[in-house]
């Protein structure tokens, strides 16, 4: 298992696994915020000039994927995912890892997600990792409730 930064040509493979991390989960986001969550490979191209993205890769295979973005007032976790059969093996925990440790080296004050709050599993390894709950916007992603967590770094 390594963890290294994406390209390109990994577009169709990190949208894959999205694809794939949140199949399970569709009945519970409307059709615009699963199509946001989900993108296509064409989508995750055009957005490659925004941040780094990382993947995990376990036997020549992506399973998982996590991006990030500068945005004030911090580093901005997006796009996290593990697939299904790769879970409970500290994939998610080690990909959080590499963000953590770009921002600090872009020192960046803090991390900051939204998640969904039926994402149980994500929550707790962000609780885990320092994040908290913060009120903060946005609170929905097309009809789907959000809330924002966030770690200080500094």
């Amino acid at each position: 298992m390594h963890i290294r930064h994406a390209t390109l040509a990994d577009a169709d493979r990190v949208a894959d696994v999205l694809r794939v991390a949140f199949a399970d989960l569709e009945l519970f986001y409307t059709p615009a915020a699963f199509a946001a969550t989900t993108p296509s490979a064409g989508q995750i191209r055009a957005r490659f000039g925004e941040g780094p993205v990382w993947i995990a890769i376990d036997a020549r295979r992506v399973v998982g994927t996590v991006a990030a973005v500068r945005r004030e007032p911090g580093l901005y976790v997006r796009r996290m995912a593990v697939r299904p059969d790769a879970r409970a093996r500290g994939i998610a925990r080690m990909l959080m890892r590499e963000v953590e440790s770009h921002a600090r080296e872009v020192r960046a004050p803090l991390m900051y997600l939204s998640t969904t709050p039926f994402l149980y599993s994500a929550i707790r390894l962000y609780e885990s990792l320092g994040f908290g709950r913060t009120g903060e916007p946005p609170h929905d992603l097309f009809g789907t409730p959000l809330f924002t967590m966030a770690k200080r770094l500094a």
